[in-house]
């Protein structure tokens, strides 16, 4: 895949897509996101929720409406109702009443203590690193992206493990609380600069909608040859989606069945 260094950055975007779906085949948009350095515009036909929709979004609403619609959509602080967002990415400081965890108390740990533990996990942007994010399917953005998420059921995201392990071997680290999947989309990719297998948290499947049966993987855009390559190399090694079914066996059926296949061989 050396050969995309050259590519203008719409035609890698577009190939990585192409990729992604030959290979993964997701029910939705695969998603290109940028976190908007000073300075950076976001796209022009990017939705802004309180000037376009006039409603403030939850980032999980936001990822959702791309994905499932396929617009851009660009969040500022401006943008968001969600309060835990606020905080992650820094878009309001996070004061003494949430990192002492007061929104975790009683619905996601039983005590105060266990709920401060809980939002420490979380992962948070600094100031220097919060900006507006740009989320657009990736066959129509038109930025570098920080991360690409793909969605999709737990055999598709198997899938892409795989690929994005071909070139390096090992196994993907993830960590998983059920809540603020957004920051572990976005935040923990940046920050770890490596791939995540997501586990949807609780309110992407209220505010989001998310299904049930889904889970998503991101990876920094940097792999991108590397994921490319992967899912190349593990197709020519028999990895497939569709999982392909073991079919070379021959069934055992009910006795009366047995008993008439029997008759015909008399």
């Amino acid at each position: 895949m050396s050969e995309t260094k050259q590519m203008p950055l719409v035609d890698k975007l577009a190939l990585l897509n192409r990729e992604i779906e030959k290979h993964v085949r997701p029910d939705t948009f695969p998603l290109a996101i940028r976190v908007l350095r000073p300075g950076e515009e976001a796209p022009t036909k990017a939705k802004r929720p309180v000037r376009d929709l006039q409603v403030q979004i939850s980032i999980c609403q936001g990822i959702t409406m791309s994905r499932r619609y396929g617009w851009a959509i660009a969040m500022g602080g401006e943008d968001l109702s969600c309060p835990i967002a606020k905080a992650a990415f820094h878009f309001e400081e996070p004061v003494s009443f949430y990192t002492e965890g007061n929104l975790a108390h009683g619905m996601y740990a039983e005590t105060l203590a266990c709920a401060q533990l809980t939002e420490a996990e979380v992962p948070r942007f600094s100031k220097e690193e919060s900006g507006t994010i740009v989320v657009s399917p990736l066959s129509r953005a038109t930025f570098e992206p920080d991360v690409v998420v793909v969605y999709g059921n737990s055999a598709q995201v198997m899938r892409m493990v795989a690929a994005a392990l071909f070139k390096t071997g090992g196994s993907i680290s993830s960590e998983f609380s059920a809540r603020a999947d957004c920051a572990d989309i976005i935040i923990r990719t940046i920050q770890m600069d490596s791939p995540q297998v997501i586990l949807p948290c609780y309110g992407d499947r209220v505010f989001g909608q998310t299904y049930d049966h889904e889970m998503a993987f991101s990876f920094p855009y940097r792999m991108a040859d590397d994921v490319m390559a992967g899912f190349t190399g593990t197709h020519k090694g028999g990895v497939r989606y569709p999982i392909p079914s073991f079919l070379q066996y021959q069934a055992k059926y009910p006795a009366t069945y047995e008993k008439l296949n029997d008759m015909w061989k008399e």
